[in-house]
């Protein structure tokens, strides 16, 4: 099954591309006219795609809840939760730090703002982003659920993070009189997972509809304008996918080749529907299908959704420094480092947030004096860029995973695909 979904999303990304760039190459011939059909074509085609976000949204609350309240009963002590908490909060940090720099890096070597012959918005502009909810103190509060029905409700991953530890620690502390709760949060799994298998066979449809739509109302050409930024911000990726997946090689050796079978299919997920949400249900499978025990792939992928999206790290530094370069302002290195910095603190609990890295952008330039109208300049090509970041998020998160249960008690033996 999980091979010919992964030729059959295929199918719908390629049919996607090819029938939003008939449509738009039929209708678009630059007026105000075409442009609202072609829009409206495109908001039909959007309904399928929102649909099945929203199938996936319905997975992801009780999914999350009863995988790590399971991982952390099973750990048997909180000695052991707390071993992986330190090791896992450890690992995100350090691979928030790279990603950064090494943006920083290809940032300064690349230049993509560097000669911009677009026109560019007046400094006084604004990109249109409510960034009300990115204040420093408003982030912090917001980690900790007043409610546990109104974050699920909302989806709100690291609400239900922090009540899920809450719940299963003291499932741990009061031992066997809580078995029942704990073969409840187990059935509770299987019966999420096997709801998971139905929604990912309206998957590829989605697939072709949200790449239908976007080219539809954005046209190809779109993609030609801000190409080298593209191209940059993609190099950028590879080059932390090899990093990565470098590390990763070092750690567990050959068989990183394996995990790359085994999540293929997330990675290709997440990049046709540019959301890291959507594959979260199939990477969790991946995960223990490859060899990581239950308990540390609850427990630490749902953390990683939280603190661990690389790939939004690594395009935050490119778009933030782009703006910059494309204005002509000369920002000293600390500065850079400190915007950086702010990036990566700001950023955290984003996941499933709409436009949620552009938010974040947006709140970090006004910090730093920098405009936030350049943010037009890649409003139109942002979800060209988020179905990279969010393959890159996935990558991130699953050897993440996959580290710190070698660090922990090793991995098991694969499951073989079917």
């Amino acid at each position: 099954m999980a091979k010919r979904l992964t030729l059959f999303i295929l199918i719908g990304l390629v049919l996607g591309m090819a029938t939003g760039w008939a449509i738009n190459a039929s209708i678009d011939d630059g007026s105000a006219a075409a442009t609202a059909q072609l829009k409206d074509i495109a908001h039909w085609f959007g309904i399928v795609t929102t649909i099945f976000l929203s199938l996936i949204k319905m997975i992801i609350a009780p999914l999350v809840f009863s995988t790590l309240v399971v991982g952390i009963a099973h750990m048997g002590d909180t000695g052991a939760l707390g071993r992986v908490g330190i090791k896992s909060l450890g690992w995100f940090i350090c691979a928030s730090l790279m990603s950064l720099t090494l943006g920083l890096i290809l940032v300064h070597l690349l230049q993509p703002g560097i000669g911009l012959n677009l026109p560019l918005p007046p400094t006084t502009g604004d990109a249109g982003l409510d960034k009300s909810n990115f204040d420093v103190a408003k982030v912090i509060t917001h980690i900790f659920p007043s409610s546990i029905i109104d974050a699920m409700a909302k989806n709100e991953i690291l609400q239900i993070v922090i009540f899920s530890v809450f719940f299963g620690v003291a499932i741990t502390a009061v031992g066997d009189v809580a078995a029942p709760l704990v073969r409840a949060a187990e059935g509770l799994v299987a019966v999420m997972l096997k709801i998971t298998d139905y929604v990912m066979r309206f998957a590829p449809f989605a697939v072709f509809a949200a790449v239908a739509a976007t080219l539809i109302e954005q046209g190809p050409g779109v993609i030609g304008k801000l190409a080298y930024f593209m191209g940059s911000v993609y190099i950028g990726l590879g080059a932390l996918w090899v990093l990565l997946l470098g590390i990763c090689f070092l750690i567990i050796g050959p068989r990183t080749g394996t995990l790359i079978r085994y999540i293929r299919e997330p990675m290709l997920l997440a990049f046709s529907t540019a959301s890291s949400e959507a594959a979260f249900p199939r990477t969790l499978e991946a995960l223990e299908r490859f060899g990581v025990p239950n308990r540390i792939a609850s427990f630490v992928l749902p953390l990683g959704y939280s603190f661990n999206l690389d790939g939004s790290m690594m395009y935050m530094t490119f778009a933030s420094l782009f703006i910059a370069q494309a204005y002509g302002i000369n920002l000293p290195l600390e500065t850079q480092i400190a915007m950086l910095l702010t990036l990566m603190i700001t950023s955290k609990g984003i996941a499933g947030v709409p436009r949620a890295s552009l938010v974040v952008i947006a709140a970090t330039l006004a910090q730093f004096k920098l405009p936030e109208a350049g943010l037009l300049l890649v409003l139109a090509i942002d979800h060209f860029l988020d179905m990279g970041r969010s393959a890159t998020n996935v990558i991130g998160n699953a050897v993440a995973a996959t580290v710190i249960a070698k660090w922990e008690t090793g991995l098991n033996e694969p499951t073989p695909l079917n």
